[in-house]
């Protein structure tokens, strides 16, 4: 029988509840009251991240040797998901800092991973990740970003193409971009993955994408136009390149679960607060069975997502043969949870839910793209299946 110790998911270790309590405190002072505001404006929110550096929790993952805190997978989703419930866009800058390193982290030589992890770890830079494009979402082998060998400058790539809904582009210094090596080659294994540098002759971004939630979190477009890219760029070898990218989402789905919890977690302690405040009938509404029941529900819901991204955060930091299962399990049922409890939420507050002078409106904004981003819910549904019928 497995000791109860090789399940870290369900006990948090001291360590774990005192950053838990260190994260929570600096979002209720320095995070929370930001929120509204780069929600309102569509304004990255420089001050939430300066806190956020203050604190070096703006990429707890990175590890010690890039002077990084070394925070393990669980701690990092617990960072990740304190930041959400008071912040959904500031929760994005832990979020995508781990996403677009997790391909150094696996797959670069030492050179690199010190020239580009450290100023991530230090707050010198943000990282962001490109692999999607217009015609390239879901079907990711199918991209047409192109990367070809310069014959006359040695191991130099020219990079073109460009990438789509890239989160935190124009803010990010650093990108890692995947792009097609071998437009010959066996589909899926002829993609290279590439570090490119937001000073790089030929690159740019398009303007803000006007979207629905997240507004505090830019989302741009990524353009390559005979890019220069030095061989040092190369992350592994070319036709490696979208088997680290999926690796990565196999561990970076447990981070959008964590933060689909906190998103649904902050909605629900809001409507908590105001039911218990609010009077009709001559009675709070929390005294009425039918609201209370609606609480239960959603209470349940977020536990049972909660222990889900638990349990697969420690299958990430063991790189456990089912991990791909597990992110994509966690990621989906928390997205789909932070869903229904943010609308149940709204639900809650009546006609003051549907305002902004309540957060509640924001958050339910903020989770619909938990459902879409790093692989919509029907392929993890397909990952999950497949991961099954293997």
């Amino acid at each position: 029988m497995s000791n109860v110790a090789d399940f870290p998911y369900f006990a948090l270790s001291d360590d774990h509840r005192e950053l838990q309590a260190a994260v929570r405190e600096l979002c209720t002072d320095k995070i929370a009251p930001h929120a509204a505001e780069a929600d309102r404006n569509s304004e990255f929110p420089q001050a939430s991240y300066e806190a956020l550096k203050a604190g070096d929790f703006h990429a707890p993952h990175i590890p010690e040797a890039y002077e990084g805190v070394g925070a393990d997978a669980l701690a990092t989703c617990l960072v990740i998901e304190e930041i959400a419930r008071a912040c959904a866009s500031t929760s994005l800058i832990p979020a995508v800092n781990k996403l677009g390193t997790l391909p150094l982290l696996l797959g670069a030589d030492e050179s690199q991973k010190k020239k580009y992890l450290t100023p991530v770890a230090t707050g010198e830079a943000l990282f962001s990740y490109g692999l999607s494009e217009r015609e390239a979402g879901s079907d990711t082998a199918s991209m047409r970003t192109r990367a070809v060998r310069d014959p006359h400058h040695g191991d130099d790539w020219i990079l073109n193409g460009q990438k789509s809904w890239i989160t935190n582009a124009g803010e990010s210094k650093y990108y890692t971009v995947l792009a097609v090596t071998d437009p010959d080659g066996r589909r899926g294994r002829n993609i290279g993955a590439f570090v490119v540098e937001a000073g790089d002759e030929g690159f740019d971004w398009g303007s803000k994408e006007r979207k629905l939630g997240i507004k505090g979190s830019p989302t741009r477009e990524l353009h390559f136009d005979n890019v220069r890219l030095p061989g040092d760029r190369l992350v592994g070898q070319p036709g490696e390149g979208l088997q680290l990218a999926l690796r990565t989402l196999d561990h970076t789905r447990v981070t959008i679960g964590a933060q689909a919890v906190g998103i649904a977690q902050g909605a629900l302690d809001y409507a908590v607060g105001y039911i218990k405040e609010r009077k009709q009938f001559g009675k709070h509404l929390a005294e009425f069975q039918g609201l209370q029941f609606m609480l239960a529900d959603m209470a349940m819901a977020v536990e049972s997502a909660r222990q889900m991204v638990y349990a697969a955060a420690a299958k990430s930091e063991r790189n456990d043969p089912d991990l791909g299962f597990f992110g994509a399990a966690a990621k989906c049922h928390a997205s789909d949870v932070a869903m229904k409890v943010t609308v149940d939420a709204v639900q809650l507050l009546g006609g003051a839910g549907y305002v902004s002078d309540h957060p509640v409106e924001r958050m339910m904004r903020d989770a619909k793209i938990t459902q879409i981003y790093e692989g919509t819910n029907q392929i993890q549904r397909l990952v999950m299946a497949r991961a099954l019928l293997r």
